[in-house]
């Protein structure tokens, strides 16, 4: 930073301004002063020439014991009538002396103000030219338009994960019907449930692949189409047999075990770090409000219109969304035609560059320990979760007594606190990273919350025997789960921004894995055992997760 002698005295040019700056306000309080000085004295000679009884301001206002007038709002007083006209003369005298001074000031650094502003734009040039990011991360979005086209990816997003879900759920309510009709036990609906996961678990990895290689617009337009058909066909598969259907659910799988890595690689290109957090929660509330709806919606539809109404309806669905998402998305800020230059450059400032048809470094990637413990975490966390997607109607049927129409509307409840914890949770990370908390710890705190509070609530479910405490535990089970959507379901962008969707993809193949092996180990432990059985193994492998997640987790940045 250079300087410049300001009358002898080395000066700052940023403080230039500064100094200057004072100049009018010296001047004009001087001013100010002076004439409030005339109009004081003014004042109090007037009311010292009123008699005592009858003193008043010259607003008129009435005066007692020589005060002045509270309507003004001036300090009471007693006046000293002998010294008042002399201090007044002398508080003119004294401001004037300092209006002369200040302006003989300014008379004497006017000639240098140019060259100093001259010198300070410089120096906030080369500043910024020297920093070009320094304060893009505080920055929001400079497009200067009402909506912006990352919106539009984020919104597309959003109902994708909600057909996602809503096509998965209606199984869990239509599967009582179905049991009644093709006469299957538990274990029977527990295989059925989980073939869906068979088709999920082999394409997490080939979607983080596909994504990359082809870009996240295509690889999602394919899974969505894939799954709806997939969902509609299934009363026909079912009215084939046993194993058609399960072949079928396994197809409808592979169609959505391509959304979650296709997402991560899109929001990783379209959406910049400091608004990640929310962003991926806003997504992933999507699931829940599919879960939402598909559970809300299914009874009703099965009560009137019978069970195989749901899988046409929310199979047709998916072809509006595949045409508008057509229209409306891209894979990146690149080669989208609709964004403006300003949002384009502002979004590239705040992300990772990505390139389609990079190299995969397979060794790299396996070789780091938050990788794996990203990989473990994720397993633990999904083995409860996906008992709780699959069972919990199940659960209100038979521990709880209640009938289609009620199980199925006890179970949205849970849902819609997930929902709101998620958004809840994702603006509270932001804002914890955005007022100097490492990402790390962050991503540790919420993802505790999101391993023991599901943990402790399920410890109580053994211990209500009524409808309203079991709905509350379940509550607040699945909200508290939600904070993992801004822990280890928003770190595969943290430690590996460029490979997010294949790492997204590794860590949910052990997380459909949990889903595999819990819904059908739930469904033979039934056939011995109890609920109770059921959640304390969800229990142990949530805090397996939580020990695993803290030693060996971070939120920093570990392959370029």
């Amino acid at each position: 930073m250079q300087t410049t002698a300001w009358f002898g005295v080395p000066t700052a040019h940023t403080a230039a301004p500064h100094s200057l700056a004072h100049l009018p306000v010296r001047l004009q309080r001087a001013r100010s002063t002076k004439a409030f000085a005339s109009r004081q004295s003014a004042t109090r000679t007037t009311i010292s020439h009123l008699s005592p009884g009858s003193r008043q301001c010259l607003c008129g206002h009435h005066v007692c014991c020589l005060s002045f007038c509270s309507k003004h709002a001036l300090r009471r007083r007693h006046l000293d009538h002998n010294s008042t006209p002399k201090a007044a003369s002398d508080a003119t005298d004294g401001h004037s002396q300092e209006e002369e001074e200040a302006t003989r000031l300014a008379s004497q650094v006017g000639s240098s103000l140019a060259a100093a502003n001259a010198a300070v734009a410089k120096d906030a040039a080369d500043e910024s030219i020297a920093n070009p990011r320094h304060d893009s991360a505080k920055e929001v979005s400079p497009t200067g338009r009402r909506w912006n086209r990352r919106w539009t990816i984020i919104g597309l997003c959003f109902v994708a994960f909600m057909l996602c879900n809503m096509d998965r759920v209606n199984m869990s309510i239509a599967i009582l019907p179905m049991a009644k009709q093709y006469g299957w036990d538990t274990a029977t609906i527990g295989i059925v449930q989980s073939s869906f996961f068979w088709g999920y678990l082999l394409t997490q990895v080939a979607g983080g692949v596909w994504a990359d290689k082809f870009g996240g617009k295509r690889v999602l337009s394919f899974g969505v189409i894939w799954w709806s058909m997939a969902t509609a066909l299934t009363p026909l598969a079912a009215s084939l047999g046993l194993p058609v259907l399960l072949v079928m659910r396994a197809c409808m799988g592979v169609g959505e075990g391509v959304a979650m890595p296709a997402m991560n690689n899109l929001l990783s290109r379209w959406v910049p770090v400091g608004e990640r957090s929310r962003s991926l929660a806003l997504v992933y509330s999507g699931m829940y409000s599919g879960s939402i709806l598909g559970l809300a919606l299914s009874p009703h539809m099965v009560a009137t219109l019978q069970w195989p109404s749901v899988f046409y309806v929310f199979g047709f669905i998916g072809i509006f969304w595949f045409l508008a998402w057509e229209r409306n998305a891209s894979s990146s800020p690149a080669v989208d035609d609709k964004i403006s230059k300003e949002e384009k450059e502002y979004i590239t400032s705040q992300t990772v560059t990505q390139r389609e048809g990079t190299k995969v470094p397979w060794k790299q990637i396996l070789s780091k320990g938050p990788v794996w413990a990203l990989i473990l975490s994720h397993f633990c966390h999904n083995w409860g979760t996906f008992i709780l997607l699959t069972w919990m109607p199940t659960y209100y049927n038979q521990v709880l007594g209640l009938d289609l129409m009620k199980s199925g509307f006890y179970s949205v409840l849970p849902w819609i606190t997930m929902a709101i914890a998620a958004n809840i949770g994702g603006w509270v990370a932001d804002a914890m990273v955005a007022r100097g908390v490492t990402v790390t710890r962050v991503r540790k705190i919420m993802q505790s919350i999101g391993f023991l509070g599901p943990a402790f609530f399920l410890t109580q479910l053994s211990k209500v025997t009524t409808v309203k405490g079991a709905v509350l535990c379940m509550m607040a089970c699945q909200g508290l789960d939600a904070c993992s959507q801004s822990g280890l379901y928003s770190n595969h962008q943290d430690i590996a921004p460029r490979y997010s969707g294949v790492l997204l993809g590794m860590s949910n193949t052990a997380g459909v894995l949990a889903g595999v092996l819990g819904t059908a180990a739930t469904g033979m432990i039934l056939k011995t055992g109890t609920w109770d059985d059921v959640w304390r193994v969800a229990i142990i492998l949530y805090l397996v997760g939580t020990v695993i997640w803290n030693l060996f987790s971070t939120g920093e940045q570990i392959l370029d």
